[in-house]
């Protein structure tokens, strides 16, 4: 049962969860390890998000519960999940890694901050975006209007970093300042995404199309990953190889989001079929495409600086793919893929203990949702 408005809140300095259990078997590429593993973050840092979100005045708190699907836009309860918990679980799995489940029960607190900023993003992207359903229901701006979602993004920020302030752990500081970079980081990559939608389909290159991306999904997943490094007490060596473990599994995760993005079932994506298409948005196989240097790739040119016909998308979707646009981030993900497990490697020697890391990056870019 989720809470409602009305119900008593617990303020910031609730204790986090604390977690005594074993270690479970970790099996890299383990599809139902990942599975529990992010069960297991969503059952730890539900409760931490709530009373973080149960402090907002009411305004704030009640679009913020929307968003995370615990209510509906009326205020009562609502049976919706509030998302996957990857970034989350990349915290506690390599706080786990790196210092056994001690360091993984210590950061609950900061992967908690963690999520709050990641959906900061969506409620900010989703009005730039213009997207109209997030997990199978309307975005909160389509509900609150754009301003509501805009502020309440921003609290979500201001309550990230408001939860490692007031977390005694000794790399509660290190991670606030490694958090907040990120979002400095977030915005550059959102700025870069929308300045190149402006530009025609001709004018954006494949390298600034992969840089963007890593800007803003590559970096949440590092500084995830870095965090929980962080709480484990690790070395700068170390923070900074599963620093790049998480973005390169974070670009990989976004190349398959892409083609997601267009070739995904949207009963499963809770998105319309072809809206980066419709949008005729540069998602990397897009960009893949139109430089490919191929008569498709001209054809994708030419469709791409007209504007959006419904009666166009199946033809465009099959363009995409005949100039090797969906070929190209499959390839380019298993490449990533690659480099992540190396870098994973420099810090995490043994398998065993990295298995956790391994077996949620496996997830992300082998899931069709």
């Amino acid at each position: 049962m989720t809470e409602s408005m009305t119900e008593p809140k617990t303020g910031l300095t609730a204790q986090c969860p604390t977690e005594t259990s074993a270690e479970p078997e970790q099996r890299p590429g383990d599809g139902h390890e990942a599975t529990m593993l992010l069960e297991r973050a969503r059952a730890a840092v539900d409760p931490v998000l709530r009373a973080a979100i149960g402090s907002l005045p009411a305004s704030m708190r009640r679009i913020a519960l929307y968003h995370f699907g615990w209510e509906h836009a009326d205020g009562t309860p609502a049976g919706g999940g509030s998302g996957k918990a990857i970034r989350p679980a990349l915290v506690l799995a390599a706080a786990s890694a790196l210092g056994g489940p001690t360091a993984r029960a210590t950061a609950v607190r900061a992967a908690a901050a963690v999520e709050l900023v990641h959906n900061f993003t969506l409620l900010h992207d989703d009005v730039m975006d213009r997207d109209a359903t997030r997990r199978h229901r309307p975005t909160a701006w389509t509900v609150f209007g754009d301003a509501g979602a805009i502020l309440a993004g921003d609290a979500l920020q201001a309550l990230a970093l408001r939860l490692l302030a007031e977390d005694p752990h000794p790399a509660a500081p290190a991670a606030a300042a490694r958090l907040a970079d990120c979002v400095v980081e977030l915005c550059e990559g959102q700025h870069a995404d929308t300045a190149m939608e402006r530009r025609g389909p001709g004018e954006v290159t494949l390298a600034e199309t992969l840089a963007m991306a890593e800007s803003k999904t590559g970096a949440l997943l590092g500084c995830a990953c870095a965090i929980g490094a962080l709480y484990a007490g690790a070395g700068d060596a170390d923070v900074e190889a599963l620093d790049a473990f998480g973005r390169a599994a974070g670009l990989a995760f976004q190349l398959i989001d892409d083609v997601i993005g267009i070739w995904g079932d949207p009963l499963r994506t809770g998105k319309p079929a072809g809206a980066d298409l419709a949008a005729r948005k540069k998602s990397l196989p897009v960009v893949a495409a139109l430089t490919s240097g191929t008569p498709a790739g001209a054809e994708l040119a030419a469709l791409y600086a007209t504007p959006h016909q419904k009666e166009d998308l199946e033809h465009i979707t099959l363009i995409v793919e005949r100039a090797g646009g969906r070929d190209w981030a499959q390839a380019q993900a298993a490449d990533r893929m690659a480099r992540a497990m190396q870098e994973v490697a420099r810090a995490v020697p043994d398998p065993e203990a990295a298995g956790g890391l391994l077996a949620l990056a496996e997830f992300v870019t082998r899931r069709n949702t």
